[in-house]
């Protein structure tokens, strides 16, 4: 019996190292060199996607108009993406509401609507009374390019267009007014 023990206990020390060397030796070595592209953003630490939308009015609104990529001189953004479906949105909106009047000038807070139409983006802007931009992702171009999979998503980017942090979820007061005041520093 003690032997059959040792030659399973050799048996499977076996495959376990064939199956590490398998794993090293189909590893794809071209993965670890290749750069990370725009496609794989947002993440922390890398520049974020560009992109172009309009605001419920109509007018061109663009991440670029806020952030320098490259520059480090624009204002740090806070981009949130929502819908007006979305019951942790509209519990966070007065949040950001708050975010944008302290910070006007100093730090951007941009929302993004996943999926709903000009109409009634503006609809729900004006009943909140909401002054920050609220673009119009109808088709959900630019929540594919941020991989946001469940609302709402916040990304903090700073002056240089460096995601500094995602977080999936309601965002408080504190944490907006923390995470904002660290981009500032």
């Amino acid at each position: 019996m003690l032997r059959t023990r040792f030659e399973w206990a050799v048996l499977i020390v076996t495959a376990a190292l064939l199956s590490g060397a398998w794993i090293v030796m189909s590893r794809d070595a071209t993965a670890e060199s290749r750069p990370i592209t725009l496609a794989e953003a947002p993440s922390v630490g890398h520049v974020a996607p560009g992109f172009t939308l309009a605001n419920s009015a109509g007018q061109s609104v663009a991440l670029n108009d806020y952030v320098n990529a490259g520059e480090g001189v624009g204002q740090p953004v806070v981009l949130n993406f929502w819908a007006t479906w979305c019951a942790p949105c509209r519990i966070e909106m007065p949040h950001l509401q708050n975010a944008s009047r302290k910070y006007d000038g100093r730090a951007a807070i941009v929302g993004v609507n996943q999926g709903e139409s000009a109409e009634i983006v503006s609809d729900f802007g004006s009943e909140f009374d909401i002054s920050y931009p609220l673009l119009v992702d109808a088709d959900s171009s630019v929540s594919r390019l941020y991989n946001v999979t469940g609302l709402p998503t916040t990304v903090f980017i700073d002056g240089g267009g460096v995601v500094r942090e995602v977080v999936v979820g309601m965002v408080s007061q504190a944490v907006l007014e923390d995470r904002i005041e660290r981009m500032l520093e």
